[in-house]
């Protein structure tokens, strides 16, 4: 029998968070739960999550510095969920390295079909895994959706799963220009919750990590949206 995901809830409120901790239980997760900062990075260490659902305003430590922390030596998925639902917190933290927000009060149901998605492509089924792999190359780029890697220029590059999807996705159809729309409806798969800037900031993030190349870039298509191009 395969081990149960794990799921780190973060939260002051230890009222939703018991909450959040029976729906997920329910859906046969492991759940442990975390009311400050501080005691969610130790517990991240020692627990070792599939899934963090962290809240933004934690007393001491406020949310966006945690997730910061965890992105400097992990990929694991973060969902923030915040009754901060302003478009500045949703595009900060994305830019932070969140995967996915959802704004309180939220529905039960949506919540836990968000965090199933996020595993999903985090963590491919062992059917997907037998299939062929999906690869794409290109000179000093090559991008593997199966196993969640890109190399670059010969070494491994630290990518969150919806950066390496849409990275994924524009390269494997080279040249051909994608709507914003068609970006957030492929990668997210339901309607998200912020807006088309969304992939704006994912964009803006893998160029930071990827410069463009003489053989191939990632190019904006002023008033339409993007293309992976090539020569």
């Amino acid at each position: 029998m395969a081990d149960k995901q794990k799921v780190l809830i973060v939260d002051d409120d230890n009222n939703i968070a018991e909450l959040i901790s029976l729906y997920f239980t329910k859906e046969c997760f492991d759940t442990l739960i975390a009311n400050d900062g501080e005691e969610a990075l130790k517990s991240f260490e020692s627990f070792k999550p599939d899934l963090i659902l962290l809240d933004l305003m934690l007393p001491g430590m406020d949310g966006y510095q945690v997730c910061r922390e965890i992105r400097g030596k992990s990929q694991v998925p973060i969902i923030m969920v915040s009754a901060k639902g302003e478009v500045f917190d949703k595009v900060l933290g994305l830019e932070l390295g969140a995967d996915d927000f959802m704004e309180k009060p939220f529905d039960s149901k949506e919540l836990v079909a968000r965090a199933k998605a996020v595993l999903r492509r985090y963590h491919p089924n062992q059917k997907e895994e037998t299939n062929a792999a999906k690869k794409v190359e290109y000179p000093d780029l090559i991008i593997n959706q199966t196993n969640y890697s890109v190399l670059y220029f010969g070494k491994n590059l630290d990518m969150p799963p919806k950066e390496l999807e849409l990275l994924y996705f524009i390269a494997s159809q080279p040249n051909q220009v994608f709507t914003r729309e068609q970006l957030l409806d492929h990668i997210w798969g339901y309607e998200y919750i912020g807006d088309t800037r969304t992939v704006d900031v994912h964009i803006k993030r893998l160029r930071e990590k990827i410069k463009d190349h003489d053989s191939w870039r990632i190019s904006t298509v002023w008033g339409i949206g993007y293309k992976f191009e090539t020569n």
